[in-house]
């Protein structure tokens, strides 16, 4: 028995998504990122769902701790943890083989693993802090999908899915959210290749779990490296989420990936917000009063390759006519 404790482990809310217990019967997920905070509930709601996981984690107790929890909760051999730098090819290789040799296959690829301990604004940021954030974000997104939507591919079944971020940051890690950009591209690209879900029945999107428990350092954080994560935020407070008194509790965010997981074949091609999950589900929030009540349309597949153009104020003059740039 693994005597690590998990921090924040609360009990599951699967019962709330209105899903059935075996809607994943038979599938087999890839987390990576897994051994805590919101890639723990995710596994966690994914077994609840039938599935079985696998946690690709670079923290050993942790990872541990996480397959006994999972495999306590959802039955024995339901989860497997295997140590796993996502940013190294040779790791990421060693743990999709013992996947399939464990499995057999793998039918679902969430890319979660980060390290949001290494963000600072643009102006302060390391080079390392960016480059080891590309490194996970970037290249661990790129080698999971070549690893595994191949054989999706053959079986004309699958679901790729990245845990997205806010496109650009006010006060905060800012850096982090520019490596994060990079995978996200990197699956909307991947969407676009694809092309059509009817012609390979595989799912691509980008989930963003915003406010969801308590960023996890990974490894761990020293204590001199919570001092200067303090200071670098010191002048930013995470505000309470729409629904809640403060924070979104883990368990909460898998059930909302989980419920999209499950929906996938409409999401193709899709960035979703944490709260059009909940909304699709008639969640019942802590604080309902706090929740909004619209949501901003969405842009058109002309407009969404060159997002980039069509930011801020632009020309004062425009010399041609404007025109509207959502789907609707």
């Amino acid at each position: 028995m693994n005597a690590y404790k998990i921090p924040g482990v609360g009990p599951l809310t699967m019962e709330k998504t209105k899903l059935k217990k075996d809607a994943l019967a038979g599938e087999v997920a890839v987390i990576t990122g897994a051994a805590g905070n919101v890639g723990l509930g995710v596994a966690r709601s994914l077994a609840w769902l039938g599935a079985k996981v696998v946690i690709a984690d670079v923290t050993e107790e942790p990872g541990k701790a996480a397959e006994e929890l999972i495999n306590s909760e959802s039955g024995p051999g339901t989860a497997l943890f295997v140590n796993t730098d996502v940013s190294d090819e040779a790791s990421m290789k060693a743990m999709a083989e013992k996947a399939f040799d464990t499995f057999g296959k793998v039918d679902i690829l969430v890319n979660n693993a980060m390290a949001m301990s290494l963000g600072a604004p643009i102006l302060t940021s390391t080079i390392e802090q960016l480059d080891r954030m590309y490194e996970i974000a970037g290249r661990g997104t790129l080698i999971g999908i070549q690893l595994f939507v191949p054989g999706m591919q053959e079986r004309h079944h699958g679901v790729v899915t990245y845990m997205s971020t806010a496109f650009c940051h006010p006060v905060g890690p800012s850096n982090y959210c520019a490596a994060k950009a990079t995978g996200g591209s990197i699956m909307m690209s991947l969407a676009s290749e694809l092309g059509p879900m009817e012609k390979h029945g595989i799912s691509v999107f980008t989930f963003i779990p915003a406010g969801v428990g308590m960023p996890r350092s990974v490894p761990p954080p020293t204590p001199e490296m919570m001092e200067e994560f303090k200071k670098r935020f010191k002048n930013f407070k995470m505000p309470a989420m729409p629904g809640y008194e403060a924070n979104i509790p883990s368990e909460d965010g898998g059930a909302a990936m989980a419920y999209c997981i499950v929906h996938a074949d409409e999401l193709h091609g899709s960035g979703i917000m944490i709260g059009q999950a909940f909304r699709q589900m008639d969640w019942p929030y802590p604080k309902p009063e706090t929740v909004q009540k619209t949501d901003f349309q969405r842009l058109n597949n002309m407009a969404l390759p060159m997002v980039f153009a069509f930011m801020g104020p632009g020309f004062n003059d425009p010399k041609v006519p404007l025109t509207p740039i959502s789907r609707e």
